[in-house]
């Protein structure tokens, strides 16, 4: 036992020395004068936090139609002015549509350079353009009206002036409608291998061609719309009213074009609904909608909605004055769906096959004419500002 005391005497030793040595560290923290220095900060406290960090400025390009403006300098001071005015917006990119093209090389460059909007400022033409390279993209489209029809803009219930339109572009919210999809037939005569497959009753998708910012038409056999398309008498009093007209009486221009044509000859024509048996009808034209208000208020199109995935159609057959007195007079009355030279089908694909070459028209632009002709919807297939508040889960790139 003895033999222990020297091993216990030099742990009590030990332990005596390090209790000493705590106090004296703790006396010596504790008792620090007002001259000593503080402690030094945490690191982080020297560093900018993310939350510190301003977020990146959102940039807008601006696809404008230099056509429809007088002073087309002045309209790119008011987009610059108007986007500027805004907190969180960069300088806008703003280019201009060209005869050679209408908006698809632009809207490719914009979706190239990552921009959070793109606006289209000009007619429903210049809309269609830059909608059928927006389709199927997450970048939301501003439509803003400088045109004569405007007619997506109405029926959206959009302002109809370029500042106020761009208002709602930058600060409304996101809304997802549809957009109808024409595929002609690439030759009128059908003699070709390349034929529409009459048993086809899905969507076709389109090439929409994203990474190519040149000016061309993506598909030419393809074409966006965003209102309506139609042939016969619709495509005709397109192609014959003159941009003239159309600048000195507005949309009126159309009514009178279309009094001149009203008499001409009926066409033969078959429709494959959603890939059913076909239905033969005499008509004088037909349209196919994706919203059915048209110029002036008038609605031939009562059940359209922009985001219900259906196509509505309408083949109208009446012949001579009375016969379209007949129609003129139901649709203006609003009497409803049901007339007997009113032939209505709700669809998601039709197939049109003609006797003979009819011309097309998408939102007011002929685009040719053809012997068959597949009119399909692709669903909430762009995104579009909207005027309302915008919700965090409705923002979706603006978040």
């Amino acid at each position: 036992m003895t033999d222990s005391w020297p091993v216990i005497a030099a742990i009590l030793g030990l332990l005596l020395i390090i209790g000493v040595g705590v106090w004296l560290a703790s006396s010596w923290g504790g008792s620090r004068g007002r001259h000593a220095s503080p402690r030094r900060p945490a690191r982080s406290t020297f560093r900018q936090t993310e939350d510190d960090v301003p977020p990146p400025k959102k940039r807008v390009a601006v696809i404008l139609n230099p056509t429809k403006f007088a002073d087309v300098e002045a309209a790119h001071a008011l987009v610059r002015e108007t986007v500027l005015a805004h907190d969180g917006w960069d300088e806008p990119i703003i280019s201009e549509t060209t005869l050679e093209d209408p908006g698809f090389g632009q809207a490719r460059a914009a979706l190239a350079d990552g921009v959070d909007l793109v606006c289209a400022i000009g007619g429903d033409g210049t809309v269609r353009s830059v909608a059928h390279v927006l389709t199927g993209t997450s970048t939301p489209m501003g439509l803003i009206p400088a045109g004569t029809g405007n007619l997506m803009s109405r029926n959206l219930g959009l302002p109809l002036d370029v500042a106020s339109g761009l208002d709602v572009a930058l600060t409304g919210r996101n809304r997802h409608i549809d957009v109808g999809w024409v595929t002609m037939d690439p030759d009128v005569e059908q003699s070709s291998t390349e034929e529409l497959d009459p048993d086809h009753d899905g969507p076709t998708e389109p090439d929409v061609g994203a990474d190519d910012t040149s000016g061309s038409d993506p598909a030419p056999n393809q074409h966006a719309f965003l209102v309506m398309a139609g042939l016969g008498l619709d495509a005709s009093i397109m192609h014959s009213t003159t941009e003239e007209a159309k600048a000195r009486i507005g949309w009126a221009a159309y009514v009178a074009t279309g009094a001149r044509n009203l008499l001409g000859a009926r066409f033969a024509t078959r429709l494959r609904i959603d890939g059913g048996d076909p239905i033969a009808h005499t008509a004088r034209t037909i349209v196919v909608g994706n919203c059915g208000r048209l110029t002036g208020g008038i609605t031939l199109m009562p059940d359209a909605e922009v985001d219900d995935g259906i196509l509505d159609v309408v083949a109208i057959t009446p012949k001579g004055i009375v016969g379209w007195a007949g129609v003129a007079v139901h649709v203006l009355a609003k009497r409803g769906q049901n007339h007997p030279k009113l032939d209505r089908y709700r669809c998601q694909s039709i197939l049109v096959s003609l006797d003979a070459p009819q011309m097309v028209e998408i939102d007011g632009d002929v685009i040719g004419e053809a012997r068959r002709v597949r009119f399909e919807v692709r669903p909430k297939a762009l995104i579009v500002r909207t005027s309302g508040s915008a919700a965090a889960d409705d923002l979706g790139r603006y978040v």
